[in-house]
């Protein structure tokens, strides 16, 4: 029974790993991929020898940190709340509620975006602020507002798929142990304190570790379908994926396309081996390996 699954992870996970080989040539279409000449280390010259290498580092970073701990908070808080609901039909019915933006197509979300924030006819502008006498504003050419726009966006998009995750963990907590608790005298906040985190502890530090691993990518069409790819956004908005595709746009060069997404995985390899060894140190029951 496993041969088939074995089969599909060699040639869907490790074949394709042969093409690692473009991030050191200089591809030319006309001989071929493998007779190509090799040229070392200068794609990836394409993203540390930019003057904006600092930019698109710092905001893939930040934002994927921010996406981290925002994200779990807001998960677990929601999963907790959804344990609370009795009503099975009610518990189903914002289960799917919540995991629906989830399931939602970016390019969909880009413009669910552009309809609260366009100018001339955006919810916001015609139906909060025209009211309230304040003047229209031009959200996709005012870079401060959109560090929180994209959080706001990721964060409801990407929520409920962790807090399902979450919710099925506590689903398999012991009732007696709260059942213990309340016989004890133990407030909600106590039961959330010493049996509902503890619980929930394991698979916290795994989906963290999980994110950490893709801290160095960003979600593309977050990034760049949702600002509409707008000029003066770029230096809010431009991460490293977002720029490895305009550059790829204007030079048509795999070689340094497939460069950053090896350095991508390299680091996030390098951070998740990091993260897990600090686990390991704290609480060595607690690590992946």
């Amino acid at each position: 029974m496993l041969i088939p699954g074995c089969i599909y992870i060699f040639i869907n996970n490790y074949i394709p790993m042969g093409g690692l080989m473009i991030a050191f040539k200089k591809i030319n279409y006309r001989i071929g991929i493998l007779h190509s000449p090799w040229v070392g280390l200068k794609n990836f010259e394409f993203l540390f020898k930019t003057k904006e290498a600092w930019t698109i580092t710092r905001n893939t970073i930040l934002y994927n940190l921010t996406f981290i701990v925002i994200g779990t908070v807001i998960a677990v808080g929601v999963a907790m709340l959804l344990n609370q609901i009795r009503q099975n039909g009610a518990r189903k019915s914002y289960q799917t509620i919540i995991l629906l933006p989830h399931l939602i197509s970016i390019v969909v979300v880009s413009y669910l975006v552009f309809g609260f924030l366009s100018t001339e006819s955006g919810f916001v502008n015609n139906s909060i602020l025209e009211p309230l006498g304040i003047a229209p504003i031009s959200w996709y050419s005012t870079a401060k507002f959109w560090p929180y726009i994209i959080v706001i966006v990721a964060i409801w998009k990407s929520f409920g798929y962790s807090c399902i995750i979450y919710y099925a963990t506590l689903v398999g907590i012991d009732k007696s142990y709260y059942e213990a608790a309340v016989i004890d005298g133990a407030s909600r906040w106590k039961q959330m304190k010493h049996i509902t985190l503890p619980g929930l502890k394991s698979i916290i530090i795994i989906l963290t570790l999980m994110s950490i691993s893709k801290i160095f990518y960003s979600d593309f069409g977050l990034f760049y379908q949702v600002p509409m790819n707008s000029g003066a956004l770029i230096d809010i908005t431009n991460t490293i994926d977002t720029y490895v595709y305009r550059g790829l746009a204007k030079l048509n060069n795999i070689g340094m396309a497939s460069a950053a997404g090896f350095f991508q995985s390299i680091v996030g390899f390098v951070l998740v081996i990091l993260a897990n060894y600090i686990v390991k140190k704290i609480d060595e029951d607690s690590a992946l390996f």
